[in-house]
Parts: structure tokens; C-alpha cells; sequence
């Protein structure tokens, strides 16, 4: 559903730089948001809700749904769409429903 433009665009876009994504990593360039990197690398979910655990991913790419929140640098629940890359970001899905220790 999502592609890139072509290489004309590419090039207007700037250096690449790397984040790491759930362990991996991901090279993106450094004028993307962390959704369009997420998006462009064909990661399409970012977390998972807190009741049900269903996947949800950026939605609106404006910052309104809130469909998008990540952990970035061990920081919770940052808008990817709002978010731009940065070389050496960390970036992890943030899992919804967890068992409560007891």
C-alpha cells in the first residue's frame, strides 16, 4: 500500500541515517517521521492495544489518532508520526496487554 517515490525524491531527501528497530536495523532517511520509516521498511503495526492486544499502526499520519505510539529511547508512548528519525534512535513496538506479576 505504501511505497516509496522515486529517485529523483530520494536524493532531495537528504543522507540516510540508522535507527534500530526491535532490534534491527533499519537505515531510513533522516528527513523521514519514525511511521514513514516504520512504513517504508513494510512494518505496518507499532503497538499492540492495552485490552485485546491488537496490533494498530499510524493511521492518520498527523498526529490525532494516537495509532502510532512507540517507545523511543526507552521512552513510552511518543506519536511515530510526530517523530523524526535520528541517527542511533531506538525504537520498540510497545506490546499492549501484559500479565500482571503477582
Amino acid at each position: 500500500m505504501f511505497r516509496r517515490l522515486d529517485a529523483t525524491a530520494a536524493q532531495a531527501a537528504g543522507r540516510t541515517v540508522r535507527v534500530t528497530v526491535d532490534g534491527a536495523t533499519l537505515e531510513c532517511r533522516e528527513t523521514d517521521t519514525v511511521a514513514a520509516a516504520l512504513f517504508a521498511a513494510n512494518v505496518a503495526a507499532c503497538r499492540d492495544t492495552a485490552v485485546s492486544g491488537a496490533a494498530r499502526g499510524p493511521f492518520c499520519m498527523m498526529g490525532v489518532c494516537y495509532d502510532c505510539l512507540v517507545s523511543i529511547d526507552g521512552r513510552p508512548n511518543p506519536q511515530a508520526c510526530m517523530t523524526r528519525v535520528r541517527d542511533g534512535m531506538r525504537v520498540e513496538r510497545q506490546l499492549g496487554a501484559r500479565e500482571v506479576a503477582v
